[in-house]
């Protein structure tokens, strides 16, 4: 936070500027000059604009976009000076083309038809408005640009899963390049919210249950996307915060439900992954989440955003809402009765643009003139909006270069690094020295399932330029040195993907059918890899009552179990290979495969990734970022569980399938007690910890060191065990290191009954190990 001194001299700076461009107002304006301060510039163009040309900064275009193009989908700007006077302050989606169903079936627009597009919408806004203020672009960037052509790297959850987040920030510099090129400069991404329900159809997207990890993570993505310094580099683009909060734990797990979380919990693990992202990576958009706490929906939530946000987070940036999700106060949480008292409301809580259509702030002209709003809070939002574009750097270069933006989008060094991603985010869950295989020992190998042969990228996806499968992969690999067989075994689905809204589920009698297929040709093998898992056609974002995506149980789709069964029941050797979004309840496969893989979607050389792993090429080191329920009577099921909680099931386990933090390798480390630098410390104190690591195995592999902090005794129950480092380490066989870790008031504190951030006097326990349970304690004592 700046000091008041400093405020003043910013202050004092921009009347400067100011005072200095009045006499030449009209002939040099401020908010033209790039050596100008932004604030200045920022208040320059503010003083200048109509109450028609504010509204159109912050409301967007999207599903009216047609209406401003030909029939050949190129931008019209005298259908855009008729239709849009005031000027247009933000365009979603530039890639898209709307009206055109799935882009995984119809090709959207490509580097060349994107540029063109932008480049003519901000030539029109720059030399045909009034005032000539850039066009903002969004886009969607979760695990790639999501946009033809571009980079597919894995799916958030598989992301987090490499628990490395020097990789996400090397990864979404590429995502940035990528979008950034086409001439975008804001990307609705990441989502940082801790997911606890594996029901919810968004829990692929993403970086798993825990606030520590998911905070990591998350400041390495917004460090990749916007660099480490504003205004923006040419090849950065402007992240959002995504989804402001308590989205990741929706009742009945169904999409938007009722978050009913205390404000402890908020503050305890679902505030701290936006806090960090904006204190730590200087997040500058956030975007307010569809679901209601305690009665207020986020987007008409004071104390959310203005108190929380703003207020404790210290949030400069701008709000934005979620597609529709003002219109939804009515239209979901019967929160307003009319669209002009949902916009005021949305405007008044701290929402400042309305995407994707600006339906509602459209009407805030009408919530003025009702007095419902402010001309001060519509200047507000205005204000936020235009910083945005400054920090942008649009006004001195709103331009896109197409030859660039077709030479750097999915070129060998981002494929490269899917490949890296990929290999890194893989999990091995149980092997019982099947693999990795050996082609040199097999004479047949059967590949079987519905993941098999084609290539499931998750959603917020489209077509990258290339993408490969396992079966493909394994086929290439081995080559005449073993004859591979293929069954499909199942089908997923008969129709739709992510994109649709039907969907319709494979017909069982046609399932059984290729079962007893894929079963005469595992009779023939030696060995058989069975890839099998989910679909994003049906685990998927839930975003309308006609277009579904969330589950009430956690096993596997369709006839699939019975394709595994058949296939365990032939007494050979199995590996199963999981393709999935959503962290699946499996025993049964889980006790009688001799090997399994989670892949989670893997991108686009997830096939090549993951045939590396089979057949050991690479060494898997991904960790689960969620803890797998045995069940969904288990839930909800994580592992920073109170003391009072999980106390059992009658004829049942009360534990998970697999824990938080686990995953195994071809190799094997041992991991010491936890060596503190002092065994006792203040409340304001620091302790160093040292965790060694040894490769104890014959191969080369990576380990990731995690650190647990206990409170032992607390004023408010606490979590029998927090996460408070890692560290992912690569070592050669016999090799060891010593990772050392810093716990302060930030690792040790807690909000208490008063609901204040304090550490209090006591015993803590400090442990260490390679997954939440096997772990090696020692104490540390807190002292007044």
């Amino acid at each position: 936070m700046k000091t008041t001194g400093t405020r003043l001299l910013a202050s004092f700076a921009v009347l400067l500027c100011l005072a200095a461009a009045a006499s030449a107002r009209e002939a040099a304006p401020v908010y033209k000059d790039p050596q100008a301060l932004i604030d200045a510039r920022v208040e320059d163009l503010l003083g200048r604009m109509t109450l028609e040309e504010k509204i159109a900064q912050i409301t967007t275009v999207w599903t009216e976009k047609n209406a401003i193009l030909t029939a050949r989908g190129q931008f019209d700007s005298a259908k855009a000076r008729q239709l849009y006077p005031a000027g247009i302050g933000q365009f979603g989606r530039p890639s898209d083309l709307q009206e055109a169903g799935s882009a995984l079936q119809t090709p959207f627009r490509d580097e060349r038809d994107t540029v063109e597009l932008i480049n003519a919408i901000q030539r029109h806004a720059l030399t045909q408005t009034r005032l000539g203020i850039p066009v903002l672009f969004h886009e969607e960037g979760l695990h790639g640009y999501a946009a033809r052509n571009a980079t597919s790297f894995p799916q958030s959850i598989a992301l987090a899963s490499s628990w490395d987040p020097q990789l996400l920030e090397r990864i979404f510099t590429v995502v940035a390049r990528e979008i950034r090129a086409r001439g975008v400069q804001q990307v609705l991404a990441p989502v940082v919210d801790v997911a606890r329900d594996p029901r919810w159809g968004r829990i692929e997207e993403t970086y798993g249950e825990d606030p520590y990890l998911v905070s990591e993570l998350g400041v390495a993505v917004v460090r990749g996307f916007q660099g480490e310094s504003l205004p923006l580099a040419p090849d950065r683009v402007l992240v959002t915060l995504k989804h402001m909060t308590g989205h990741g734990q929706p009742e009945s797990g169904t999409n938007v439900g009722p978050a009913s979380i205390s404000e402890r919990v908020l503050r305890t693990t679902f505030f701290p992954p936006f806090a960090a992202a904006i204190k730590r990576g200087n997040a500058q958009a956030v975007m307010a989440s569809y679901n209601e706490i305690d009665g207020i929906p986020s987007h008409a939530n004071r104390w959310l955003l203005q108190d929380i946000l703003r207020g404790e987070m210290g949030f400069q940036g701008a709000v934005v809402s979620d597609y529709f999700a003002i219109e939804e106060l009515i239209k979901v949480h019967q929160l307003e009765s009319d669209g002009v008292h949902a916009a005021a409301r949305a405007l008044n809580a701290g929402v400042d643009i309305d995407l994707p259509d600006g339906k509602s702030f459209s009407l805030l002209p009408q919530a003025l003139q009702q007095g419902l709003v402010t001309q001060q809070r519509i200047d507000e939002a205005v204000r936020r909006m235009l910083r945005l574009k400054f920090l942008a750097g649009m006004f001195e270069s709103p331009y896109a270069d197409a030859k660039r933006a077709v030479a750097i989008t999915g070129n060998a060094e981002a494929r490269a690094l899917a490949l890296e991603a990929a290999r890194k985010s893989v999990v091995l869950l149980k092997n019982d020295g099947t693999l990795p295989l050996r082609a040199q020992s097999l004479q047949t190998l059967a590949v079987i399932g519905p993941n098999a042969a084609r290539v499931d990228l998750g959603g917020y996806s489209n077509v990258p330029r290339q993408t490969v499968s396992v079966l493909d992969v394994i086929r290439t690999k081995v080559g005449s040195r073993v004859k591979v067989t293929y069954a499909e075994g199942v089908r997923l689905t008969d129709s739709g993907d992510w994109y649709t809204d039907e969907v319709t589920l494979a017909d069982p009698a046609a399932n059984r059918r290729l079962i007893a297929e894929a079963v005469a040709v595992a009779k023939g093998a030696d060995s058989v890899v069975l890839v099998i898992g989910g679909t994003s056609a049906v685990f998927r974002e839930a975003w309308a009552t006609n277009h579904l995506g969330d589950r009430d149980e956690l096993g596997l789709i369709g006839e699939q179990q019975e394709l595994a069964d058949a296939i365990f029941a032939l007494g050979k050797p199995v590996t199963v290979v999981l393709i999935n979004g959503q962290p699946l309840s499996i025993p049964e496969v889980v006790e009688k495969a001799n090997a399994l893989v989670e892949g989670w979607y893997a991108g686009q050389e997830g096939g090549t990734a993951l045939a590396d792993i089979l057949f050991g090429d690479a060494n898997p080191g991904g960790k689960l970022p969620v803890t797998i329920a045995r069940s969904v009577g288990q839930l909800p099921m994580y592992y920073a569980q109170k003391p009072s909680a999980h106390r059992g099931y009658h004829f049942d386990s009360k534990e998970p399938l697999f824990p938080f933090g686990f995953g195994l390798s071809y190799t094997t480390f041992e991991i010491g007690t936890p060596r503190l630098s002092a065994a006792q410390i203040g409340t304001n104190g620091t302790v160093d910890v040292s965790v060694d690591v040894r490769n104890t195995g014959a191969l080369a592999g990576d380990e990731v060191v995690q650190l647990y902090v206990r409170d032992v005794v607390s004023s408010v129950t606490r979590p029998l065990k927090e996460l408070k480092g890692f560290r992912r380490v690569s070592l050669q066989p016999g090799a060891a290191t010593t990772v050392t870790f810093k716990l302060g008031s930030d690792e040790l504190g807690f909000w208490n009954e008063a609901m204040k951030f304090a550490v209090e006097p006591g015993e803590f326990t400090i442990s260490a190990g390679a997954n939440s349970v096997d772990l090696k304690s020692a104490t540390l004592v807190v002292a007044q």
